[in-house]
């Protein structure tokens, strides 16, 4: 099935490699809100448009999209806006990545090479296990959450929507990890994190809570 791309950046590199590791998808071309990347070529694939292409794309019966977009934030609106088009929104799975027949994924996953999502999991929508991540046994995880490369989560752990957990960042068993928080780069996390809040250090402390965080912050 031929596959479209919402996102040209690096993000968009990585999807574009699984994809193409994966063999499963035909990966076409992508869609980028960069009216200068148009008929740019990025991996080898043409940059269509914006996204105003859609509806060509499904007069010429594309059906299958992911969204390519590593901000969390923009790429769950992505997600509302192209569900609403009726697009199958597929998930990006590395062959070398494992993944336990018990775990349940949503749509527009990706899930990059090393990771792990262990046994009865359940990971939402527009979620990035990125590269030797570990989620590990009944894990739930949010929508539109990113976990970083080599990032692990022990058994039991919750994720709220939005959430950046950051590389290399141990989160200890059975802990509630709340919405839009960020767990920064290399933190141990002992206890709950509110929503909003921001995590660093070993072990890890709250340096500040957002009321609302659209984008995760740089840590």
């Amino acid at each position: 099935m031929d596959v479209v791309l919402i996102g040209a950046g690096g993000h968009g590199r990585v999807v574009l490699d699984i994809l193409r590791a994966g063999e499963i998808y035909r990966p076409t071309g992508f869609l980028d809100a960069d009216p200068q990347l148009t008929g740019q070529k990025v991996g080898g694939l043409p940059v269509l448009g914006q996204l105003n292409f859609l509806p060509k794309l499904k007069a010429q019966k594309v059906k299958a999209v992911i969204i390519s977009i590593g901000d969390n934030h923009p790429r769950l609106q992505y997600f509302r806006k192209i569900s609403d088009l009726g697009f199958d929104l597929v998930n990006a799975i590395h062959p070398k990545s494992h993944i336990s027949p018990t775990a349940k994924l949503g749509r527009n996953v990706v899930v990059a090479a090393g990771a792990v999502i262990s046994t009865d999991a359940k990971v939402g929508d527009s979620v990035i296990v990125n590269t030797s991540a570990v989620v590990d046994h009944e894990c739930r995880i949010g929508n539109a959450v990113h976990i970083c490369p080599s990032a692990t989560l022990a058994g039991r752990v919750s994720v709220g929507d939005e959430t950046f957990v950051g590389m290399g960042c141990n989160i200890l068993q059975c802990l509630k990890i709340g919405s839009h928080a960020v767990i920064g780069a290399g933190a141990v996390v002992l206890g709950d994190v509110p929503d909003g809040a921001t995590v660093v250090g070993v072990p890890g402390r709250v340096i500040r809570v957002a009321k609302a965080t659209l984008e995760p912050a740089k840590v």
